[in-house]
């Protein structure tokens, strides 16, 4: 329908009637309400944090319950992410049953470095050394199998140590012998 001016319903938006007085009324009500629910939430709120939160204990169990001491420990290894080192320990502990006992004699595990996946083992005698670097591999995916593909990839065989060799009678306090002056 054409406009005074000529135009076709393009001009300017009616404007939006008055509102009247009952109208303000259930506007101001609305928000005289939610007002109300604010306050009434944030009150419960308090309440609720003074006991303890608002979480009440049920007959259902909830992450709040008392859990064994074994399962408690578990879920820390998880959440912290020491499974493999956990894992690794667990093999210094119960390695006469991986290697037996005839190994386990004369070879003990010292550390485990995780980055490079490195388990170290201490020998004895250069004897037993040369045996485990020959049962190395075996041992490996004997381990792996027990702990996880990858956990070990290498094992880091060490000769016994000696005592500190000492040449002549006179020494200096603290001197490790004529090696130590080279580093």
């Amino acid at each position: 329908m054409p406009e005074a001016d000529g135009s076709v319903g393009g001009g300017t938006p009616p404007a939006p009637p008055e509102s009247s007085g009952v109208d303000l009324a259930r506007v101001a009500l609305r928000a005289a309400k939610e007002q109300a629910r604010a306050r009434g939430d944030a009150a419960q709120q308090k309440k609720q944090a003074r006991r303890g939160g608002g979480l009440r204990s049920g007959a259902r169990a909830d992450g709040r319950d008392p859990l064994p001491l074994g399962a408690a420990i578990s879920r820390l290894i998880t959440e912290r992410g020491w499974e493999a080192p956990a894992a690794v320990g667990g093999v210094m502990g119960r390695w006469p049953q991986i290697v037996g006992d005839d190994v386990a004699k004369h070879c003990v595990p010292q550390k485990y470095e995780e980055d490079e996946r490195v388990l170290t083992v201490q020998c004895d005698s250069t004897a037993w050394a040369t045996q485990l670097r020959l049962l190395a591999p075996r041992l490996v995916a004997r381990l792996n199998e027990d702990l996880g593909h990858g956990t070990v990839r290498v094992i880091k065989v060490l000769g016994p140590t000696g005592p500190p060799q000492r040449y002549g009678r006179l020494r200096a306090p603290g001197s490790k012998g004529p090696g130590d002056t080279y580093g």
